[in-house]
């Protein structure tokens, strides 16, 4: 005769299967910005050398984006990370040809991560 599972029980092992495959995931926290270096090109555009730092745990939970952002919340420029950097860390990763309106002196610097979105440590840089 079939056993009945009680639903209860039954819950509680489904999370604990998932919760056994989660902790890397879960303890890599969010993605900080740790340093910036902008430079104005010839052509008025700018360069971003960005440095994170995250505990990247692989494909399931690491950097994935940085971006440039105007002090009124426009995305000026976004690097998007295409793999996990689990034995480089922290790393800095380019972006060149950002326009920067007029009138803009300073932005900032977000990093994102594919668990937590943005969040973590982020960093104003002012353009001279």
């Amino acid at each position: 005769m079939p056993r009945k599972l009680d639903f209860s029980a039954a819950f509680l092992a489904a999370l604990v299967v998932l919760s056994l495959g989660l902790p890397e995931a879960s303890t890599a926290g969010e993605a900080d910005v740790v340093a910036v270096d902008a430079r104005q090109a010839g052509d008025g555009t700018w360069r971003f050398d960005v440095t994170l730092a995250h505990a990247d745990a692989g494909w399931d939970h690491y950097a994935d984006l940085w971006e440039v952002v105007a002090p009124d919340g426009t995305v000026l420029g976004k690097r998007v990370l295409a793999h996990p950097h689990v034995d480089e860390q922290p790393f800095t990763r380019s972006l060149s040809g950002v326009e920067i309106p007029e009138g803009i002196d300073t932005v900032d610097i977000r990093a994102r991560d594919s668990v937590h979105g943005f969040g973590g440590r982020t960093m104003s840089v002012v353009l001279d």
